[in-house]
């Protein structure tokens, strides 16, 4: 049965540094790894000091498991991925999971200040831009696109890439480009021209909650 997907609240958690995950899974690997990471690496990560943010099922890609996780620095985040895949639970896991995947190494590194939650099982959308000026074009989302946009789709936080080294080279991250990211809830409404600033069309993502987290 179809149903229209109902609408999500964005929310913000404080956590400066965010990683923005991409896997692209083998066919009907999806629900497989979603199960797995709901029951082992949520409160396995937090444990160790990560702070589990959005799960998502992308509705454009049966194929493709969106997360995101987030850190207070970059040093906390070097201890705490140490901390988490030297330690019992992705020990134990990381075989089943691993095997799920295609390729686990899109990765964007940004700066918050906050990582977005969504608190319902409603649609939210991310818009990945790539800026030719990123400190311009974060200025002139603050200044002349939030006024544009219909009530809803108002970004609550806008990221930008976190140039700083990457504190655990064992996992990729993106590295030579500039982005500005922002999240929104329900459907996404039509941009403005942006072509004036950007380097390629923006790219959005109509992503699923698996779950309900706060």
């Amino acid at each position: 049965m179809n149903s229209r997907p109902v609408t999500a609240t964005v929310t913000v958690n404080p956590s400066p540094v965010v990683e923005l995950r991409q896997y692209t899974l083998h066919p009907g690997a999806r629900d497989t790894l979603i199960e797995l990471f709901e029951r082992e690496f949520v409160t396995g990560q937090e444990k160790a000091g990560i702070r589990v943010g959005g799960r998502f099922r992308d509705l454009d890609d049966p194929d493709r498991f969106v997360w995101l996780r987030s850190f207070p620095d970059m040093a906390e985040r070097a201890r705490a991925l140490h901390s988490f895949y030297g330690g019992p639970v992705w020990r134990a896991h990381r075989d089943a999971a691993n095997a799920t995947m295609v390729d686990s190494d899109d990765v964007l590194l940004l700066r918050g200040p906050a990582v977005p939650a969504s608190s319902d099982k409603g649609l939210v959308v991310a818009t990945i831009c790539h800026p030719r000026d990123p400190g311009a074009f974060a200025d002139h989302v603050e200044r002349r696109l939030r006024p544009e946009l219909p009530a809803g789709a108002v970004p609550a936080e806008v990221l930008r890439t976190e140039h700083a080294e990457n504190t655990f080279p064992a996992l990729p991250v993106r590295t030579g480009e500039d982005v500005v990211v922002w999240f929104t809830a329900g459907e996404p409404a039509p941009l403005p021209d942006l072509s004036a600033h950007l380097t390629r069309p923006p790219r959005r993502l109509r992503l699923l909650p698996t779950v309900s987290y706060v």
